[in-house]
């Protein structure tokens, strides 16, 4: 039986991928994207809609679990795009976000959608909604049309199809790797998978 020297098993399992995680039950490889952090950091998407309600009921967990996240890492959501029908949602995301009301309107608009039962979809809608929580119509109206907001809703209808992702909410670690319930089997196996694979990817 052949015995190992220490140094040389510290390095057959700093680069096993993964440690303790089984490909294609915890996580799965996706065609490698760039990023768009520094060197050093490690990059994790959040891909949902917002008529999800798999996304909707996930979203304490997943505010809870971002506020953990070590210094290194950059968590950025993100619209899924599976097919047309998502594209006014994902516009209205980001035009929320160029009229600096992500971070006041982004739950309101699940519990809009999930609690009150409104439906979001038409620009009109959407536009009247929101100004009733205290956003400028008109400021709000131009950002939605803005070619800003059609070039990400663009972006994040290339980078869906360029990952092959095929449901929300799902993860994706450093342009790499992908996760969800689905493949762990629920939210806290997720939340684990993914903080194993932020430790992988830090340690490189």
């Amino acid at each position: 039986m052949k015995r190992f020297a220490p140094i040389a098993l510290a390095l057959l399992f700093a680069s096993m991928p993964a440690a303790a995680l089984e490909w294609g039950k915890d996580y799965v490889e996706v065609p490698a994207q760039p990023t768009s952090v520094k060197r050093g950091q490690v990059e994790v998407l959040e891909f949902f809609w917002y008529r999800c309600p798999h996304c909707f009921h996930l979203e304490p967990e997943l505010n809870a679990w971002t506020k953990k996240l070590p210094k290194n890492v950059v968590f950025k959501r993100v619209p899924g795009v599976l097919n047309e029908n998502w594209i006014p949602l994902t516009r209205a995301y980001y035009a929320l976000e160029a009229a600096d009301l992500l971070e006041k309107l982004h739950d309101d608009v699940f519990h809009a959608i999930h609690v009150e039962g409104l439906d979001l979809n038409p620009p009109g809608v959407f536009l009247d909604w929101a100004a009733k929580k205290g956003a400028d119509r008109k400021k709000l109206a131009a950002a939605y049309n803005s070619f800003a907001v059609e070039t990400n809703v663009m972006r994040a209808q290339q980078m869906t199809r360029a990952l092959k992702l095929n449901g929300v909410p799902a993860f994706v670690v450093n342009g790499k790797y992908s996760t969800s319930a689905y493949l762990t089997g629920g939210n806290p196996q997720t939340f684990k998978v993914l903080d194993e694979l932020i430790e992988q990817e830090s340690r490189k």
